[in-house]
């Protein structure tokens, strides 16, 4: 039986740290409609941080004999190597074009952040999901600022309300906006809801584009995929 030095407030607060960082990593992800968000981010850094404190603390009992030795390094590293599983399920190909690699990486990172946490690094797992934000929303800008001479190409999925002219008005706000329409491709969800996907480049910035789509009556959602990886 453990006692309470291995099931006390650090290991609690382990878990809560790992559940804090996790979560914010998995936030930044649905709200890009990301297949893998909030909930899974957040299990997969909890679930790490509890088998981290797992390894380093769950077998006092045990290691009271002498003749036994545990090395905790052990779990962590199938920890990483198991991760690997749910990564794979979240890239797919379609069209050519590989899908879900940034998010496949951030379920790496979110198991990464709870294994430190876990492991009582709290300080190292607060940089690392800094490092993520700065990656996520820091170098997708400034790659597009330094590549702002060449035209970018987005692909638009929305989900607009059937009507007259609806989807005249959608491609008149992209024109508006200095971008050419590539490719459009619509497919009926039900009676009333139409599916878009549109494929547009141009020299601006496509997150550009979003807001006035959204704020265009009829239309009830809009994700933006920037070139030909999952951003």
């Amino acid at each position: 039986m453990l006692g309470f030095s291995e099931q006390g407030w650090p290991q609690i607060l382990a878990l809560l740290i790992a559940l804090v960082l996790c979560s914010l990593i998995g936030l930044e992800r649905e709200l890009r409609q990301k297949s893998a968000g909030l909930r899974t981010h957040t299990l997969v850094g909890l679930g790490a941080a509890l088998f981290m404190v797992v390894s380093k603390y769950g077998f006092g009992d045990v290691l009271r004999d002498s003749d036994i030795m545990l090395d905790p390094s052990r779990l962590a590293a199938q920890i990483v190597s198991g991760i690997g599983f749910i990564g794979a399920g979240v890239i797919f190909v379609r069209q050519d074009a590989v899908r879900g690699l940034t998010t496949a990486a951030t379920i790496w990172v979110a198991a990464a952040v709870g294994t430190a946490a876990g492991a009582g690094l709290w300080l190292l797992a607060s940089v690392v999901t800094a490092a993520h934000f700065l990656v996520a929303f820091g170098y997708a800008r400034a790659l597009r600022w330094l590549t702002r001479k060449e035209p970018t190409t987005a692909l638009l999925h929305m989900r607009y309300e059937h009507r007259r002219g609806m989807l005249r008005s959608i491609l008149a706000q992209v024109t508006d906006h200095h971008f050419t329409i590539q490719d459009v491709d619509t497919r009926r969800a039900s009676n009333d809801i139409v599916h878009l996907s549109l494929r547009v480049r141009g020299k601006g910035d496509p997150d550009d584009l979003t807001l006035p789509l959204l704020e265009t009556d009829g239309v009830q959602s809009v994700r933006l995929d920037l070139g030909s990886e999952d951003s």
